[in-house]
Parts: C-alpha cells; sequence; structure tokens
C-alpha cells in the first residue's frame, strides 16, 4: 500500500462506528454463506392472508416460457439442473436471481414454482444464496407466496418444506446480521426478522420477536423527521418504503403478533416516507435518480400510495413542504417548471456507500417532461462506468480544480467528504445552498435557485483562489440541443422547447455521454459543458419559447444560422 493509498485509506473508515470496526474484523471468524438450523421446526398456519394484495415483482424482473428469468437487463437460462447462481452475470444479478421475487410473476404457474422452490431447497447450500442481504429478501418473496391464494398448489407438505426452510433461513440471518455494514442491509434484515416473528411459529420465533426494539430504534435512525431515508437515494427510499409496508401487510395476518409499538412506529415512519417520497417524483410520475437511483427495481411512487392507501396509511408532507432538510433535498415548482436539488454531501458519515458527488446538482421538468436528468446507475462492479456515475462532471453542478466533491474510490467507498450546507429556502420558489469540495477546501460554491412562473434561474458564485471550473447540464435522452455561445435552444421529444441563457465568461461546447436509467442499461444524451481556467460565477436563465426571454434567446439563434 502507497502513502497515498494508506492516506484515503484513513480518511474513509475514521468516519466507521466501533461497531462496524468490530463486525468487519469478526466476519473471518464467522463466515457467512452457509446454512443454519433453527432450533427446532417452524410452521405456519393454514388459511392466513394478508391484509391486501402485494404488489408485483419489480419491473426489471420478468420470466418467460422455456425457464428464461430477466433481471437487470440480463437474461438467464434456468436449465435443468437448474442454475442458482447466474452464470457469469456478475455478482449483483447472482444476489437478486437468490431474492426469488421473479418467480411471483405471470411467467410462472404454481406447480412449476413448486418444482423450483423445493429444487432451491434441495440444492442450495452454500453461497450468496445465504447471504444475509439475500435471506431478507427471499424472506418476504417466499412469505408473499405463501400468503397469496393461488400462488403455490394446495399441497400441505410443500407448505410443511417451506416454512421449515424459512425458519433456517431466519436463524442463519439472526446470527449474522449486517452490523459490519450497517444502513439499509441491517434495517432489511430486522424488517425480516419481524416478518418471520409476525408469521411463524417455532422455538426460535420468541427471539425475533423480542428483537423488535431493535428494528423500532434502527427506523427511527434511518428514517428522519424529514420522512427521507438516510442514505440519501430514492430508489433505496421506496424500497424500504415497500418493506415497511409489506411488514404491515403480511403481519395482518395474524393480528397481535406484531407488538403494538411496532406496527405504531412501522404505520408512523410509512406515513412520513410517503410525503419525503412526493418530493423526488417527477410529473412524469417517476423518481429523480440521485444517489444510485435507477427505475425498475422499486415500485413507481404511485404504487406505493395506493398500497400504503389500501392498508391504512396516508402521506405526511414534510414539515417545510418540499424540503427534506435532514436528507438535503429541496423540491421546487412553479408554471411548468418542477426543480430537484441536492443540497447536501454523502450520508451516513458511516456509511455513505450509495453517494455521488451531486452536490448542488439538480433535475428539472417541463411539464411531464425531463429536461436535465441525473446520470443514474449502470453496475456496483468498480470501473469505467461505476466511477462515471459517481462522477462530479456527471451530475447537473460545477467541478472545481478538476478534483471531485468527495473522494469516491473502490465501488462503494467514500474517504474524504465535501462541506454542504443548506443556507435558505422560500418553499417551492426558491433555495440557497453551498459546497466546498473535500480537495479543494478553500473554494466556496454558493448556488441559488429561482423558480418563477416565467423561468428558471440559477445563480452561481464562487468565493476563494482561483481554479479552473467545468459546468455540467445533462440533459435528458431524446432532448435535442442548438448552441450558440452562451444561448441555446432545447426541442423535447413532444415538441416543447425551452430556451436557455447560459453563464459568460464559460466555453460552452455540446458533446455526448453515457446516461444510465437502469442496471444493466446505458443510453447517450447530450451535455452541454462549460469550462473556464478561473471563473468566479454566472447566471443561469432557462424560459418556455412563448416567453419574451425564450423569444430573444431563439431569434438569437435562429439569426445566427445555427
Amino acid at each position: 500500500m502507497t502513502p497515498a493509498e494508506a492516506a484515503r485509506w484513513l480518511r474513509t473508515v475514521r468516519h466507521l462506528r466501533p461497531a462496524q470496526l468490530l463486525g468487519q474484523l469478526a466476519r473471518p471468524l464467522r463466515p457467512r454463506g452457509r446454512p443454519r438450523r433453527a432450533r427446532g421446526p417452524a410452521t405456519l398456519p393454514d388459511g392466513l392472508r394478508p391484509g391486501a394484495p402485494f404488489l408485483p415483482p419489480p419491473a426489471h424482473a420478468r420470466a418467460s416460457a422455456g425457464g428464461r428469468v430477466a433481471l437487470l437487463a440480463r437474461e438467464h437460462a434456468l436449465g435443468d439442473p437448474v442454475d442458482w447462481r447466474g452464470g457469469a452475470h456478475g455478482p449483483l444479478f447472482a444476489f437478486h436471481l437468490q431474492y426469488h421475487d421473479w418467480l411471483r410473476g405471470d411467467g410462472f404457474a404454481p406447480d412449476e414454482r413448486a418444482r423450483l422452490l423445493r429444487d432451491w431447497a434441495a440444492r442450495e447450500r452454500e453461497g450468496v444464496a445465504w447471504h444475509p442481504a439475500t435471506i431478507s429478501e427471499r424472506a418476504f418473496a417466499w412469505a408473499k407466496l405463501l400468503l397469496t391464494p393461488g400462488a403455490l398448489p394446495d399441497d400441505p407438505g410443500l407448505r410443511r418444506a417451506l416454512a421449515g426452510s424459512l425458519g433456517d433461513q431466519l436463524a442463519t440471518l439472526a446470527a449474522h446480521l449486517e452490523r459490519d455494514l450497517l444502513a439499509n442491509h441491517l434495517l432489511f434484515n430486522r424488517l425480516a426478522l419481524a416478518l418471520g416473528g409476525a408469521l411463524l411459529d417455532g422455538p426460535d420465533t420468541a427471539s425475533w420477536r423480542r428483537a423488535e426494539p431493535a428494528l423500532r430504534a434502527e427506523l427511527a435512525e434511518q428514517v428522519g423527521s424529514d420522512g427521507a431515508h438516510y442514505e440519501r437515494s430514492p430508489m433505496y427510499h421506496a424500497q424500504v418504503l415497500e418493506r415497511v409496508l409489506d411488514l404491515l401487510n403480511a403481519a395482518a395476518a395474524r393480528p397481535g403478533r406484531l407488538a403494538a409499538e411496532t406496527e405504531a412506529a412501522l404505520r408512523a415512519c410509512a406515513a412520513r416516507m410517503l410525503g419525503a417520497l412526493a418530493v423526488w417524483t417527477h410529473p412524469d410520475g417517476e423518481i429523480a435518480l440521485f444517489g444510485d437511483a435507477a427505475f425498475g427495481i422499486a415500485p413507481p411512487p404511485a404504487e406505493l400510495h395506493a398500497y400504503a392507501a389500501r392498508l391504512g396509511v396516508r402521506a405526511q408532507p414534510p414539515v417545510t413542504p418540499g424540503v427534506l432538510d435532514r436528507a438535503g433535498y429541496v423540491r421546487l415548482a412553479a408554471g411548468p417548471f418542477t426543480l430537484i436539488a441536492s443540497v447536501a454531501g454523502p450520508m451516513p458519515a458511516y456509511q455513505p456507500g450509495h453517494a455521488h458527488c451531486d452536490a448542488l446538482a439538480f433535475e428539472l421538468s417541463l411539464g411531464r417532461e425531463r429536461v436535465v436528468t441525473d446520470t443514474g446507475v449502470c453496475e456496483y462492479v468498480p470501473g469505467p462506468r461505476r466511477d462515471a456515475s459517481r462522477a462530479t462532471r456527471s451530475h447537473a453542478t460545477l467541478a472545481i480544480g478538476g478534483r471531485e466533491q468527495a473522494e469516491i474510490w473502490a465501488a462503494h467507498r467514500v474517504g474524504g467528504r465535501p462541506r454542504v450546507r443548506l443556507l435558505a429556502v422560500d418553499p417551492g420558489r426558491a433555495l440557497e445552498a453551498s459546497c466546498a469540495g473535500w480537495a479543494t477546501p478553500g473554494v466556496v460554491h454558493t448556488r441559488r435557485f429561482e423558480v418563477s412562473d416565467a423561468e428558471v434561474r440559477v445563480v452561481d458564485a464562487l468565493a476563494g483562489p482561483g481554479a479552473r471550473v467545468e459546468a455540467a447540464l445533462p440533459l435528458a435522452p431524446g432532448v435535442e440541443a442548438t448552441l450558440d455561445g452562451t444561448r441555446a435552444v432545447l426541442r423535447l421529444p413532444s415538441g416543447a422547447a425551452l430556451a436557455l441563457q447560459l453563464p459568460e465568461g464559460l466555453a460552452w461546447r455540446l458533446e455526448t455521454s453515457p446516461y444510465f436509467p437502469g442496471f444493466g442499461r446505458e443510453e447517450a444524451r447530450l451535455v452541454l459543458r462549460g469550462e473556464a481556467p478561473s471563473w468566479r460565477g454566472g447566471v443561469w436563465r432557462m424560459a418556455a419559447i412563448g416567453t419574451d426571454l425564450g423569444r430573444g434567446i431563439l431569434n438569437t439563434v435562429l439569426n445566427n444560422g445555427v
């Protein structure tokens, strides 16, 4: 290890909690990936029904005739014997294959599901199948199959076998909670154990039910008063919300098994999370793509709201409308414009694995069409695509001095962190925030956003030593751009158009850049990029073509024959 690598490592681990360090040191002594038997057979009473139908599997998970499964934009032939390891599709695919949520899709008849589940229980006795994360997700998939009428054959022997296997899986999970990672991993672990305690009977279930206070504490820590999950990813937020609702739904099959305090905490948490989700939702009905978010993994917001309503849960908006003050996001909306801005750094400090260099970045919609987009995420394998999705220049913000805002490295590591502050908010209309990058702490970037019925204004100011500046405005796929100096016209797929007055003092160009709307997916889109050896700030103005500003910019561009 070089001195530079050692320094980076120290900047990374100094944020870890003592329990994480102990957990990581203990992992070699308690290897994962091997099953543990429950103290006695777990059973599931007959005739149980959930409070409402569960949501379907995620959009990326599909099954078709001939035993083919599509996950994360990749196809896998199950084969005979069944290949439960995912072939050469990589570790993330293998995890999703082992989640078994795809088994709930319309591509399988009940008898085929039963055959596959029996095969898995008989043959998968080690490896990723028994990782705590896969057990946590698979527990919910199996519970949904067992509680959904007609999903499996009416076979008491199959039911006993699945309940017994699920008991072994949860006993294994209880012995290997992901205390080395914490964050959403540990929360999903605890939700799965609470699910087992609510549904199953057996010698271990009482201990799982006694662990409910730890679940309530984890929810209180991870979901703030603003309702946002503290990892700042709209996708993971939606996934956590679905599991909270799933636990409430499954527990309705056996009333009274969850402690009253736990049910109340779950309902209150879900209500706040629904309110926060609305802040991250564009007029097209989908989430913003900040912080390792991708389409097709979590249910769309409308489905989550409808699911919650069927369970008697209603959204509780943030105290300040459109402001997730703890998570650091603000939604401004006026006239045809909706702007969602990221105004915080990597979170939580001890597990920022899904953080990107997106401080003061934003997404923008005109009506129901996206105009400015974040880059999204393609994969979690270290390499060029992973680096591109997290890099400062891939977000609608400023890169200072050729350095990243945060010291991102490997697939999920963050060493040095930026200082990001939310300075002022006029709800729905304006906000101001600042960022000083980890490697350029003397340069403070302050950005003010203003949204009105007529236009969007973004005002940048830089204080401190002069440094090279690179500004980016990544556009949605399908948006066409015409550039003339500091003026541009954007044409949207619907035929609508937006005029841009770009900041003076930067040399602007159009280039093509990758966009990752989902895991395993890459598309090309245009980026407006401006650079200067030193820059003190300027103003961006964006207006619909029908306004005075829009007509003036359009006429300039057309008159110059661009």
